[in-house]
């Protein structure tokens, strides 16, 4: 199921959402400007490698000398591939917007980073020894969505199921599409406890996002954000 667009209307220009998009849309095609070999260091070097810190000893063998937890961030703006970046900034444009107007800029940046580094902590605690680098946009987005699911459950997402690139459009409630996205991330998380202890998909930072951003949204609302917010305003 991919996500088209939603049904609440945006107030304000979401300048912030907007610039990263900018960021991560230009780090990607820098990166592919690289060659394979300066690229693979790139992603190793910016990229969130769990080992890196739980086995400093490694690290500085490989030459990943200890950069202060400063890939926690960096990873943020790394992306693996054509359909990693689209789907991520996707996910960004369609739900980014309303949490970006109901919060204000400023407050939207550190909710936005909060989220992320949640996101790749609980990631790093429970894959502590993988040498695979852990990149994307996704645990601060996934924080993004665990707002929306709280503040707008009712609004309406436009679907679309690609069956043989048949134009197949379904409008589900918010509260469904995005309580099924944690079903299927809880799901791959908890499997790789027992299967895929290397698997490479963040499921953990997945969930840490999106739980981070469900449980603090409220603190970082403004006081005086435009009328037509909250459930009702999705109910139609």
């Amino acid at each position: 199921m991919i996500p088209i667009r939603d049904s609440i209307p945006c107030y304000n220009p979401p300048i912030v959402t907007w610039t990263l998009m900018a960021i991560n849309s230009v780090v990607f095609l820098l990166m592919l400007t690289m060659s394979d070999t300066v690229r693979q260091a790139f992603v190793y070097l910016y990229g969130m490698v769990a080992a890196r810190y739980s086995h400093p000893a490694w690290a500085m063998e490989v030459g990943l000398a200890d950069d202060h937890y400063l890939s926690f961030v960096t990873s943020m703006f790394l992306h693996g591939g054509w359909m990693h970046i689209i789907m991520n900034m996707l996910f960004l444009w369609i739900f980014a917007d309303n949490i970006e107007d109901r919060m204000g800029r400023v407050r939207f940046i550190a909710f936005y980073f909060l989220c992320g580094l949640t996101a790749a902590f609980l990631q790093y605690f429970f894959n502590a020894d993988s040498t695979i680098p852990v990149v994307g946009a996704s645990g601060a987005i996934a924080g993004i969505m665990g707002a929306y699911f709280f503040l707008y459950p009712y609004a309406r997402i436009i679907i679309w199921i690609p069956l043989f690139f048949l134009p197949i459009f379904f409008e589900v409630p918010a509260i469904a599409f995005l309580g099924f996205w944690v079903i299927i991330q809880l799901k791959n998380a908890t499997d790789t406890l027992v299967n895929q202890p290397f698997a490479d998909v963040a499921w953990w930072g997945h969930l840490g996002g999106f739980l981070m951003g469900a449980a603090c949204y409220r603190y970082f609302i403004r006081e005086d954000a435009p009328p037509g917010y909250g459930p009702e305003s999705g109910a139609e």
